[in-house]
């Protein structure tokens, strides 16, 4: 899943070492903080439709769950590893607390590639997946969700597999399940929403009319899509997007200078938000090599698809036109990149900040599941908008009155939150 020579947790670790420092913590939070208290390493044996039998790798990290339940998404991935895993669920640590809802941090991933597998197979992973975490999930314990390259069908096929090992009803087990089996309303669209709400307190403050801006955004799933619908709504203009393309193994940038029309895109794109070339072709936009999304002269950089994207060489090809950069992925930038980032007074919304729309809804999901009752969209979407919204002038206060960089000052928020829990819990 890292791209090669990179260790996201390595990088989160770098990361909460530096604030920690800024922080003061003692060594007994820091030793504890810095690793996760729980993984879970297994074998996931599966028959295969030709008859063969293939053992997949599953795994489960549990970071830290001082303020509540663990929570965090399981990803399919060919490139999975558990690093990339560890660093996620330390990632969900500080996103729940940077938003300020009692969870804790985890991720779970297997590792295998969807595009080969039948739907049966599909099924019999997460079922497979399930009895091996059934002891230890659970929703007052830790609350799956989905994540790249897995849905709402995966997580009711691992609901189902949960509730018949425990007899039990638990539609608060699981989160980004289908409407009307224990769904919400809002969820599809929160991280893309979520983010962009950032976006548009970040350009009031700074500002900024958003409708006189352009962005850059990379990666074409969930996240990207609604960011895009949502920044389009305010009057913003998208001029390129890039996506993978799994049939040649490398990544296309298609760009439309008078701005992409999300739903022409949308009719030209397969359930794993690749989008046909030669068709886009066929509709105007130019098909660029999958790096061009970052060397746009736009205002705004979305980098919305994978870990390590904004790195020492890519960040130099940033024109000086960029003046934010919104987070939709978690990790895209590398501490290198953001001390230039830094150094080119670029405004960054951080992942665990800017991303955190999607764990507030799943956090809405589970509360409506536990009390069998359910709000309207706009409830949710209204919900959520207020949780953003103060979430980001918490962080950006701090770094405006601290002198410190955004994504230390929305460190030094979560890390203090979770230190203050441990310490009133008498962990250390």
């Amino acid at each position: 899943m890292a791209s090669e020579g990179f260790n996201p947790f390595k990088m989160a670790q770098q990361q909460f070492d530096s604030v920690a420092e800024q922080l003061g913590l003692d060594q007994a939070t820091r030793d504890l903080l810095r690793v996760p208290d729980r993984e879970f390493h297994f074998n996931i044996p599966v028959r295969m439709d030709d008859g063969t039998y293939k053992v997949f790798r599953g795994f489960r990290v549990q970071h830290n769950d001082a303020r509540g339940p663990n929570k965090g998404g399981i990803r399919f991935h060919p490139q999975e590893t558990v690093d990339t895993v560890r660093a996620l669920a330390m990632w969900m640590t500080w996103k729940t607390a940077v938003v300020d809802i009692p969870l804790g941090g985890g991720k779970g991933g297997v590792i295998c590639d969807p595009h080969n597998l039948s739907m049966r197979e599909q099924e019999a992973i997460c079922r497979g997946w399930m009895r091996q975490m059934a002891r230890s999930v659970g929703p007052v314990q830790d609350v799956p969700a989905p994540d790249v390259m897995t849905t709402g069908q995966h997580m009711l096929w691992m609901l189902d597999e949960y509730e018949k090992i425990t007899g039990t009803k638990a539609p608060g087990l699981i989160t980004g399940k289908p409407l009307g089996m224990g769904g919400s309303l809002g969820r599809t669209e929160a991280t893309g929403y979520g983010a962009v709400y950032t976006l548009r307190e970040a350009l009031i403050e700074k500002g900024v009319d958003i409708k006189t801006t352009t962005a850059s955004f990379q990666g074409f799933g969930n996240v990207s899509q609604y960011a895009i619908d949502l920044y389009q709504q305010y009057g913003g203009k998208a001029i390129a997007v890039s996506c993978w393309d799994n049939k040649d193994q490398k990544a296309y940038t298609f760009k439309k200078l008078s701005g992409i029309i999300l739903k022409e895109l949308l009719d030209i794109t397969n359930r794993f938000g690749e989008i046909d070339k030669v068709k886009a072709n066929e509709l105007g936009y130019e098909v660029l090599p999958g790096n061009a999304w970052i060397e746009q002269e736009v205002d705004i950089l979305v980098p919305a698809a994978m870990e390590n994207q904004v790195n020492a060489d890519t960040v130099k090809f940033i024109k000086p036109s960029v003046r934010f950069v919104l987070e939709g992925a978690n990790g895209p930038t590398t501490p290198e990149a953001d001390e230039v980032l830094k150094a080119n007074n670029v405004w960054m919304i951080p992942d665990f900040l800017a991303n955190a729309g999607g764990v507030t809804c799943s956090y809405f999901e589970q509360v409506q599941c536990n009390m069998n009752y359910f709000w309207t969209r706009e409830e949710v979407l209204e919900k959520l908008d207020s949780k953003m919204t103060a979430a980001y002038h918490a962080v950006s206060d701090l770094a405006t009155s601290r002198g410190v960089y955004m994504r230390d000052a929305a460190y030094m928020i979560a890390v203090s939150r979770v230190a203050e829990a441990v310490k009133m819990r008498g962990w250390v």
